[in-house]
């Protein structure tokens, strides 16, 4: 393209698909978690945050909530039922092309991941990274921050170590497809 002054400029066309813009990462997992309880292929629900309410006020029939807090630490963001198994995983992303942070996961939460896991139940992550989605299990979290000293997870862990998940138009994020192939191969 000519422009004033002779400057010329070249654009490079970028494909990118749109399948699920402007959803976030909670938004298509809400939606995917949908898709598989009506097509009864489990049961997983986002665990709403336990708050006190102190202040409320009335307008319209309806309460607005004015004053609350937490109660206490949430564990994960998400439980429920996959084929006879009790699952708990947290939804977490970064921008960081390089490493996940751990502080983005608190103690707590690696206590929940810890205990799911004592008792046989499935734990996991899914991280999204350089816009990939990946499953990575409790127990390939658990053994890196048990055998490294790092403050984050290296990018090429992720990528070893994680099962990408696809991104679709329905359901947005097919986790369990990530899960079939991990815990549930042979059977």
């Amino acid at each position: 393209m000519k422009y004033p002054n002779s400057i010329n400029k070249t654009y490079t066309k970028i494909n990118v698909s749109h399948s699920n813009r402007g959803m976030n990462l909670e938004d298509m997992l809400n939606k995917s978690n949908k898709y598989y309880l009506d097509n009864d292929m489990a049961v997983i629900y986002k665990k709403p945050t336990p708050i006190g309410i102190v202040d409320v006020s009335y307008n319209d029939h309806h309460k607005v909530i004015k004053k609350a807090y937490f109660k206490e630490q949430s564990t994960l963001d998400y439980n429920g039922l996959y084929k006879g198994k009790y699952i708990e995983f947290d939804a977490k992303e970064t921008l960081s092309k390089t490493s996940f942070p751990l502080s983005n996961i608190h103690e707590h939460q690696t206590k929940q991941i810890r205990a799911v896991i004592k008792h046989q139940g499935i734990a996991f992550l899914l991280i999204k990274m350089n816009e990939k989605y990946f499953i990575l299990t409790g127990e390939d979290y658990l053994s890196f921050i048990d055998n490294n000293d790092r403050k984050s997870i290296p990018y090429s862990y992720i990528e070893e170590k994680g099962y990408i998940v696809e991104e679709k138009y329905n359901p947005p994020l097919d986790y369990l497809k990530g899960l079939e192939n991990i815990y549930y191969k042979g059977e």
